[in-house]
């Protein structure tokens, strides 16, 4: 049997703690066909993070350069820094029927979501903004100010998950990624994106 499929871009949202990392890394690792859009960003790196892998770290100067020549499939500003998806790299994997996983922002999500509507997305909630806050001191990586704003940022952010096609609670990290990878596997099979033709005989 012949099989044609188009790319899926997966747009994936939650607030900083909700363990995206954790889920979007393993999903990768599981699944072959996923490629993974390293963003921009005009923050400094957090130790262990690698420029190439995790973010292109990059000057402000940089980022607005590439701005200005419509390098960005979404950009936004947050927690006081700049982050941006390259658009070339994603289109080319879409038009070579590979998958694409996004780990952005809601500001960003939105804009994905308003110029490529076959996207899928995913907002990854925590179990409790309690809960949240003990993930984001647990990382000893920022300051308490710092904590602060990322859960005062991410109620706004967990208001908006309506706008999203799924929801995952990342309660325990094995039943989250279970159900994200159910969404991941289903929507790889929608008639809009998967084109099986069935042999004569």
């Amino acid at each position: 049997m012949l099989i044609n499929k188009k790319g899926m871009l997966l747009v994936l949202s939650g607030p900083s703690g909700a363990g995206k990392g954790t889920l979007y890394s393993r999903l990768l690792q599981e699944d072959g066909d996923m490629h993974f859009s390293v963003s921009y960003t005009t923050r400094a790196p957090r130790p262990g993070e690698v420029d190439g892998k995790d973010y292109y770290f990059v000057t402000e100067e940089a980022f607005r350069e590439m701005l200005d020549k419509d390098g960005f499939l979404e950009h936004a500003e947050v927690h006081g820094h700049f982050y941006g998806t390259p658009r070339e790299p994603v289109i080319k994997q879409l038009e070579a029927g590979n998958s694409v996983m996004l780990d952005i922002d809601p500001q960003g999500a939105l804009q994905v979501m308003a110029s490529m509507p076959d996207c899928v997305s995913v907002f990854i909630l925590p179990p409790s903004f309690a809960e949240l806050r003990r993930r984001l001191e647990g990382r000893g990586t920022e300051k308490q100010e710092d904590v602060e704003r990322r859960l005062r940022n991410a109620r706004g952010e967990v208001a908006l998950k309506d706008k999203y096609q799924y929801l995952v609670v990342n309660d325990k990290v094995d039943e989250a990624f279970s159900r994200l990878k159910t969404i991941v596997e289903a929507e790889k099979l929608r008639s809009t994106r998967y084109f099986p033709v069935v042999d004569e005989e």
